[in-house]
């Protein structure tokens, strides 16, 4: 992260993950339109790419996506496109990001605001708080060079159990 992201804020459980700069394997990248509407391509991709992992953990993954992918169309407007990747850091940690084009206005982040009581009825921003509670960890990182906020990545990490 430059030094211009700082002061930014991040989830209390952001180790430096954000994106990885090693990694055991790569999956190519893949690239959608920035509509809701391809987040049934994201999971179909994903199901193919994860094919010989666990039920377990291709769902979990496949959740998260949706999540993040639907995140990237709702907060990002004007983007023109989303990009999914992922790597396998080590043979128990499955990284998977979504990288937006920019355009939004905040960072990603759990609503710290909501009561106990309150959150049973809240219809939104719900996504974050599965992401935290499903991944071993998550977070997200600027793209671009610099000061230059291009985009967004909001990343989160599997445990890849034993096959």
């Amino acid at each position: 992260m430059t030094d211009a992201f700082a002061s930014l804020p991040a989830p209390a459980s952001e180790p430096a993950l954000s994106p990885p700069r090693q990694a055991a394997a790569w999956w190519e990248h893949r690239i959608y339109p920035s509509d809701l509407a391809q987040v049934g391509r994201v999971r179909a991709d994903l199901r193919v790419d994860l094919a010989g992992f666990t039920p377990d953990l291709v769902d979990t993954a496949v959740l998260c996506a949706t999540e993040l992918a639907a995140n990237a169309v709702k907060y990002a407007p004007g983007s023109g496109e989303f990009l999914r990747a992922l790597a396998l850091l080590d043979e128990r940690t499955l990284w998977l990001a979504i990288v937006d084009e920019g355009g939004g206005s905040g960072l990603p982040r759990i609503p710290a605001e909501r009561s106990d009581t309150e959150w049973p009825l809240a219809e939104g921003q719900r996504g974050l708080l599965l992401i935290d509670s499903l991944s071993k960890a998550w977070g997200h990182y600027p793209v671009g060079p610099g000061s230059a906020r291009l985009g967004l990545g909001v990343w989160a990490i599997f445990p890849v159990p034993p096959r």
